[in-house]
Formats: C-alpha cells, sequence, structure tokens
C-alpha cells in the first residue's frame, strides 16, 4: 500500500510553501496546472505516485479532511499559502450552523478567552461542525486538550463572515471572545 500522507505533505510543499522552487506559477485563487504538477510528482518519486493517488489525496484524508482542490485542469491548496505576496484564498460567504467547533489546548486559553481566536500565520480560522475532528487536532497541540464551541450562527448575525470550503470545515478571520464557550 502507498504512502499517501508522503504524496499529501509533497503536495503542500509545492502547492502552499515552494511553488516557485518547483517552477509553478500559481494563479489569484492559487490554482496552478494539475499536469505540472504530476509531472513534478513523478520526477521526484518517478513512478510511484500516479494521477490516481493524486486524486485520492485531493478526495481527502483518511478522516475525511479535504487539503486540495480539483477544477478545470487545475489544482490547487484549499486552505491558502505561506508565499509571500500572494492574495488569500477567497470563498463565497457561508451561513454556518448553530455551533462550530475548534480543538486547542488550556495553555492557549487564557488568550483565546481575551483576544478569542485569530488566523495568526494562516488565512484563516479553522472551524469544524465534527467534535471527532476538533478533539483530534487539539491533540495535535498536545496533552491539555479544551473544545471551544463556537456559537457560529449567532456570530454570524452579529456581522461574521463564515466561509464553507468542504463537507465539514468552516473558515472565517476571527472569532470575538463573546461567541465561544468551552464544552
Amino acid at each position: 500500500m502507498k504512502a499517501l500522507d508522503k504524496l499529501s505533505k509533497f503536495l503542500a510543499l509545492i502547492l502552499r510553501h515552494e511553488s516557485q522552487k518547483f517552477g509553478l506559477e500559481l494563479d489569484e485563487e492559487g490554482f496552478t496546472d494539475a499536469d505540472d504538477v504530476l509531472l513534478i510528482v513523478q520526477t521526484r518519486f518517478g513512478t510511484h505516485y500516479t494521477w490516481a493517488d493524486i486524486e485520492t489525496v485531493v478526495a481527502g484524508d483518511k478522516h475525511g479532511k479535504k487539503r486540495y482542490e480539483l477544477r478545470d485542469g487545475s489544482i490547487r491548496a484549499m486552505y491558502g499559502h505561506s508565499l509571500k505576496n500572494h492574495t488569500a484564498i477567497q470563498y463565497p460567504p457561508a451561513v454556518p450552523p448553530e455551533y462550530l467547533y475548534h480543538g486547542t489546548t488550556h495553555t492557549i486559553l487564557p488568550l483565546i478567552q481575551q483576544h478569542g481566536l485569530v488566523h495568526q500565520q494562516r488565512q484563516y480560522v479553522h472551524l469544524t461542525t465534527n467534535l471527532d475532528i476538533a478533539r483530534r487536532v487539539a491533540q495535535r497541540h498536545g496533552s491539555d486538550t479544551v473544545i471551544l464551541r463556537i456559537r457560529a450562527l449567532e456570530a454570524h448575525h452579529a456581522g461574521q463572515s463564515f466561509f464553507h470550503p468542504e463537507t465539514e470545515h468552516y473558515l472565517t478571520k476571527a472569532v470575538s471572545p463573546e461567541f465561544i464557550d468551552i464544552v
């Protein structure tokens, strides 16, 4: 069985972080030619990975999280890029469900309670409809985990913009502390 997580990490490198190093030009929405990406993958790994493997990675990881998107022969990283001088990936606004979740640690909790959730080095704050996903995310940051429940619909009615790039995830630029509860 192929290690598709290795392919996914390589796609992140070439689509999010070092596209110029690999000779890729990203358009204003972060897309680049998918055939060029396949060529780069096969230059690095030979025939170990095929187009079908890229499609499998694009479809989502073992937990269902999608990190890449295919559209009209082009591919992009869904959640933005660390490249300087690159515009943020845009999504159409969406009405969120009543509650969304965010996993973090107790260490960071005082900052969140004071300032809310902010995107920091990312382009967006990532929120999920799935409590298990929030738990997994929290555990990546340490063992003293805490799950935050975001009163997303209430925040939306107060003027907060939300975006819905895929089934179980929503994005926003920030969440004010007044809309955050500890689960």
